[in-house]
């Protein structure tokens, strides 16, 4: 497929009878302007100004619950979208919005308006951390949704936090298990931060929530990772991408937020893997040339070189690393003695017992 560009158009709250323990949709989004036809017209035909034709476009409606949108504003935002669809200048529409949102009704209304993907924000699939993020909707809720998002046809997606008020990490891989069993095209994984302006910061400051740690967070998403991908289902975000509001010395006042974050998991895996040739084909005490693709050398390395450290101290060896546009950018060749073992990602997710 040709490069996919997002055109966003943010809605926070609009639609939302909730307000999670985790949730400034303000500060998240990091926007805070009024939004009608006018504004969803206006972006989506700034965006196109700057983006290739060639590629494939999609007007995305993020931050709020947007089937719990009033009916008839729902209409007025996604004509505008469909406008463009008819037009040929965008390809599809996508939203995320609440389980407790779907229903015949509201599905048979987007298919009519050409939306083709709908997130769902599930968070958690244990009815306790449900209720003390007061998310207000239950694990069947996600189920009962989730097929019949399926079964209209759209594509499905989920959205999953680890590190909420009474989480843990059997919860979470818990609840990973009935995100697979539900076979959505794809995931979203977000650990949770603590926001200012939230119920979870008085939560925070008055003792009663502990952040999951960033080394933790990783470890735990690593994981997720492996069983997502394993299981046929694209990660498609690990992590808050950081804004002017969203990172350190902002609103972020405790949490495992790094910038990186989707990075230092993938490069955790790569460790792994670079552990498993070391350990299984007797490479130490010496030089060894660790043959990477230029897009996947920063991965590689770890962040401040953590990685290559790590290596060179447990197994007492040099490392060299090598960049050639030959190797594809999953992959990792090690020389040792003359000798070239080789791994991928994919083949070793496909190899996890996880």
């Amino acid at each position: 497929m040709n490069n996919i560009y997002i055109i966003p158009i943010f809605i926070p709250h609009l639609g939302c009878p909730h307000k999670c323990v985790f949730c400034n949709q303000d500060e998240i989004t990091g926007f805070k302007s009024k939004v009608d036809e006018e504004y969803v017209d206006n972006t989506i035909k700034e965006y196109l100004k700057t983006i290739p034709r060639e590629s494939h476009i999609e007007v995305s409606f993020y931050g709020g619950s947007f089937t719990g949108i009033p009916l008839e504003k729902q209409k007025k935002f996604l004509s505008i979208a469909q406008n463009y669809i008819k037009s040929g200048e965008i390809d599809a529409i996508r939203l995320s919005t609440r389980p407790d949102y779907i229903d015949d009704a509201i599905l048979e209304n987007l298919k009519k308006y050409g939306v083709s993907i709908i997130e769902l924000g599930v968070q958690s699939m244990d009815e306790e951390v449900l209720l003390k993020t007061l998310r207000g909707h239950t694990a069947n809720d996600v189920c009962n949704a989730s097929r019949l998002i399926k079964q209209y046809g759209f594509t499905l997606g989920l959205q999953m936090m680890i590190g909420l008020p009474g989480d843990n990490k059997q919860k979470s891989l818990k609840t990973a298990n009935e995100i697979i069993s539900l076979q959505p095209e794809f995931v979203r994984i977000y650990p949770t931060l603590v926001v200012k302006g939230t119920y979870l910061e008085k939560m925070y400051r008055n003792g009663v929530y502990e952040p999951i740690d960033l080394e933790s967070a990783v470890e735990l998403s690593k994981i997720l990772y492996i069983k997502f991908k394993k299981n046929g289902i694209d990660v498609i975000r690990i992590g808050l991408q950081a804004t002017d509001d969203i990172n350190v010395n902002s609103d972020i006042v405790a949490g495992p937020f790094h910038p990186a974050f989707g990075q230092l998991v993938k490069s955790s895996i790569v460790k792994d893997i670079l552990d498993s040739i070391f350990q299984n084909n007797g490479i130490e005490d010496g030089l060894v040339d660790i043959y990477t693709n230029p897009r996947a050398t920063s991965t590689l390395v770890g962040q401040k070189k953590r990685n290559k450290i790590y290596l060179e101290t447990k197994y007492n060896t040099e490392i060299r690393i090598i960049q050639t546009s030959d190797i594809p950018e999953d992959s990792v060749y090690v020389g040792f003695n003359g000798q070239l073992y080789k791994d991928s990602m994919e083949n070793y997710i496909n190899k996890s017992t996880i």
